[in-house]
């Protein structure tokens, strides 16, 4: 698998996640707001089951925005090249764990396209905010970093 294949591969893979909790952040919103519906008029100001209901569905509202903002990103990274350094929407692996330099979305998992030991690799989705991304910035293949007081050798970039 060439270097823009993986690349696809990761991305497709991340974006996948953001749409599965996109999902279902729509359908729990959609159900508060449902209950909401059922429980009836509005006969007390103070009410606060429909004060709950109403929190619940903002939250979901409001994790259902961030991940339609997250999917806007991953697919505009979709169309970039393959990167030659680690910057934003690289995918960075390292002797110690694989980065994709993107949205804060933490854990994901790519599967293989050939059966190996391990059905699937486990990737890091971090966001420029976070300390290892700028310890990442700007390095190429070959680089060492040291975060943590941990080294890691930048294996591949793409």
């Amino acid at each position: 698998m060439n270097r823009d294949e993986k690349r696809q591969q990761v991305i497709c893979s991340c974006l996948s996640q953001q749409e599965q909790i996109a999902s279902i952040a729509k359908q729990e919103m959609d159900s508060a707001q449902q209950q909401s519906n059922d429980y009836g008029a509005n006969v007390d100001r103070y009410d606060s089951y429909r004060t709950k209901l109403m929190r619940s569905r903002d939250m979901y509202a409001k994790q259902l925005a961030n991940a339609n903002a997250s999917i806007r990103v991953l697919r505009e990274l979709l169309q970039q090249a393959p990167h030659d350094s680690a910057d934003h929407g690289a995918i960075v692996e390292t002797d110690k764990q694989r980065f994709f330099l993107s949205i804060g979305a933490g854990k994901f998992l790519v599967p293989h396209q050939a059966p190996l030991s391990q059905p699937q690799e486990t990737y890091f989705a971090i966001s420029a905010q976070t300390p290892i991304y700028l310890a990442l910035k700007g390095h190429k293949i070959g680089d060492t970093i040291v975060f943590n007081g941990i080294s890691q050798t930048i294996q591949e970039i793409y």
